[in-house]
């Protein structure tokens, strides 16, 4: 007669969610073909490309620039560099442009009056972002798009 102690055998609910995970991890040879089919199209990403009007931020700063990235091309000041934080920033599932989620607690920093609007297509989605620098939050939001918006320095 085998007796199992409870100290060696897992509880019939852990052994249950164990059995499923076992069965999703079988199914990840299927991922690679069905990952193909979630992420954006080559052709997706050729057909990106951003407006940014900058407003506010000083001479030099202003206008209103256009960006196409992968490759890199368009009028704005620092192709590369807008590329490059536009990449750092993307994450699949996460909007790149999202807004201060509502009930954030934000320092009552004021970064000044600039103001950014970034319309077009990005990773296969639409964009229509606006910015500012209206308190720590906004900074913050504004900083980690720097150099697709201009540095302004604090």
């Amino acid at each position: 007669m085998s007796h199992v102690s409870s100290r060696t055998r897992p509880p019939l609910a852990v052994r249950g969610a164990f059995g499923a995970v076992a069965a999703v991890l079988g199914s990840a040879a299927a991922l690679p073909a069905s990952a193909a089919a979630l992420s954006p199209s080559a052709s997706a990403v050729a057909d990106d490309h951003l407006t940014v009007t900058v407003r506010h931020a000083g001479s030099g700063r202003d206008g209103t620039y256009e960006l196409s990235c992968h490759p890199g091309a368009g009028s704005h000041p620092d192709v590369g560099g807008a590329c490059q934080a536009l990449d750092r920033n993307t994450r699949w599932g996460r909007d790149t442009f999202a807004p201060v989620a509502p009930g954030t607690v934000c320092t009552m920093l004021y970064g000044g009056p600039a103001t950014a609007h970034v319309t077009g297509t990005w990773a296969g989605r639409p964009v229509d972002a606006a910015y500012d620098r209206s308190n720590g939050c906004e900074i913050g939001r504004w900083d980690r798009m720097v150099p697709l918006l201009p540095d302004l320095g604090t």
